[in-house]
């Protein structure tokens, strides 16, 4: 079903993939206040709707926005609280990009009458949305995931050192989803060699955060993708002429078979804690729902975890696969 901007391909399985940032459509009215449209897609999550197209044929459910994060910014919180306090971000709408440059021209910024505009325009329907497939969902099915799937430069100084790695998980600190989840969705990204990180600069954004509700049924997780490991970055500063580069199957083919084994990994899950009977014949769901049962009883032999720090040490470790 797409209405407009807003699509959301129904599934049945107990998957919800969020594809939040992918949208690049910019109104004519906004554009004209814009020092460029280049600048205004600069931060765009290129390429993740092509990259998880597989995840319909899972059974998922896909919720995508054609609307660039510029004009709103659906994974924000909208009441203008940081995500990450401290920390440069962006806000709900944002001014500047990512590297700080402005996005409006002097004087031409939205004022708060015109970000409520584009909040009950943009956001509230996209969030509507997710909690409307939620619920349908969680009816037939005893847990839930949503996946909120992102990308980012591998390079932006001003919001982390170094490279990223290549997957960057998010689960504000263990309280968005089960830690059983968690330990599946790294299993299958460590058996990559691709590189790891999990709760490290990004924990999740409001989506994970406002929708991860695991005592109720709702495992939410963020996956941010350094942009390397499926397209080309270029070596030096980014332009228009060579940013984005152009989607190469070829090139994203490894990021999808381990996506794919990501995404089997929040089915399997799922099914764990559904009945018995419908663990029969699936033995990764056996085996998951074992991993389930046994976190569990190690966590009430315990505190609380405190906050989690990235599995891999401060350099990570060398990628063996991807440039």
């Amino acid at each position: 079903m797409t209405v407009g901007w807003l699509t959301v391909e129904r599934g049945e399985a107990p998957l919800i993939v969020s594809v939040a940032h992918a949208g690049v459509h910019i109104p004519p009215d906004v554009e004209a206040r814009l020092v460029s449209t280049w600048l205004a897609r600069k931060d765009t999550d290129f390429r993740v709707d092509l990259l998880y197209d597989f995840a319909a044929g899972l059974g998922a459910t896909i919720i995508r926005t054609a609307v660039s994060r510029t004009l709103v910014d659906v994974n924000r919180d909208p009441s203008g609280a940081s995500l990450y306090p401290g920390a440069a971000t962006t806000a709900l709408c944002p001014t500047t990009t990512f590297d700080g440059e402005a996005l409006y021209r002097e004087g031409a910024e939205p004022d708060a009458a015109e970000i409520a505009r584009r909040e009950g325009a943009w956001f509230d329907p996209y969030h509507r949305a997710l909690s409307e497939e939620i619920g349908r969902l969680r009816a037939r099915h005893n847990a839930v995931v949503l996946y909120d799937a992102h990308s980012i430069r591998s390079r932006v100084p001003r919001l982390f050192e170094g490279d990223l790695p290549n997957f960057n998980l998010g689960t504000n600190g263990g309280a968005s989803c089960d830690g059983a989840l968690t330990v599946a969705v790294e299993a299958a990204c460590d058996r990559s060699g691709f590189s790891r990180v999990t709760d490290g600069r990004f924990k999740g954004g409001y989506i994970t955060r406002h929708f991860g509700k695991p005592e109720a049924g709702v495992h939410a997780l963020q996956m941010e993708l350094a942009c390397r490991g499926y397209m080309a970055e270029p070596d030096g500063p980014m332009t228009p002429e060579n940013w984005p580069g152009p989607y190469d199957p070829a090139r994203a083919a490894p990021m999808r078979a381990v996506l794919t084994e990501v995404l089997r990994a929040c089915l399997n899950f799922a099914a764990a804690l559904s009945p018995p009977s419908l663990e029969e014949g699936n033995p990764e769901g056996v085996e998951v729902a074992a991993a389930v049962r046994e976190s569990r009883r190690m966590a009430r032999r315990r505190e609380p975890p405190s906050p989690a720090s990235p599995v891999l040490p401060p350099r990570q470790r060398e990628e063996k696969r991807g440039p």
